[in-house]
């Protein structure tokens, strides 16, 4: 098998980040931990998080969703795929390099979602972008790290923790949807979700649509 090409290697607020690619495959890698954070060859469960939200808010008038987290921009796509056209798409990312790559050599495997008209992309934490909008937001998508038990960076425990759900919460107007991509199960979170007073579901997705791969969770939570 051919060995990756390293593109980029980033800096950016502590972290270590490295673009490579490989033929047609893409990979980021964070630190020094083995394996990847992200592959451009698997990306079911990240479409999926999308579309369980957009289909909750498929009748409203010109909706304002927030993906937290731009990764390879998977989740950007299903997003605008099944949105209607008067939809307006917020995109949070921590990280500039990751919006460097996907607006240049990266975007290409999910179609440069960037470049539609319905984006704003905020270099941002999403937490900030969700304290600064209460009741501005009819869905929330996010996919941070490796979910709420799988930090690669400290700080992303705030948004995870009962004070950072409770941030989403508010920032969801009535009948919103926060959709939370994990990759594992995590019955602590759950619970927190629920304290909160959102109704949950817990979804199990796999990674690639031929039912191969690992297996990652969905939360499904509805503020009403």
């Amino acid at each position: 098998m051919t060995d990756y090409t390293l593109l980029d290697t980033s800096h950016d607020n502590g972290t270590t980040m490295r673009l490579l690619k490989r033929e047609h495959e893409f990979a980021i890698r964070v630190d020094h931990q083995d394996g990847e954070l992200m592959h451009s060859s698997v990306h079911n469960s990240e479409d999926v998080l999308a579309e369980i939200a957009c289909k909750h808010i498929a009748d409203r008038e010109n909706p304002h969703l927030l993906v937290g987290g731009l990764g390879m921009g998977f989740t950007l796509a299903a997003a605008l795929a099944h949105s209607s056209q008067e939809s307006r798409i917020t995109v949070a990312e921590l990280m500039p390099a990751v919006v460097r790559w996907n607006q240049g050599t990266l975007g290409v495997v999910a179609g440069y979602p960037t470049r539609d008209e319905r984006v704003d992309i905020l270099i941002q934490d999403v937490g900030k972008v969700m304290r600064e909008h209460k009741n501005g937001f009819d869905a929330i998508m996010l996919d941070v790290d490796n979910g709420p038990d799988g930090y690669t960076r400290d700080t992303n425990d705030n948004l995870y923790g009962l004070n950072g759900l409770e941030i989403a919460y508010e920032a969801l107007k009535p009948n919103g949807i926060l959709t939370v991509w994990s990759a594992d199960t995590d019955q602590a979170f759950t619970q927190r979700l629920m304290k909160l007073g959102f109704e949950v579901e817990e979804r199990r997705v796999r990674e690639d649509t031929n039912e191969r791969g690992a297996i990652h969770t969905i939360w499904i939570a509805i503020r009403y």
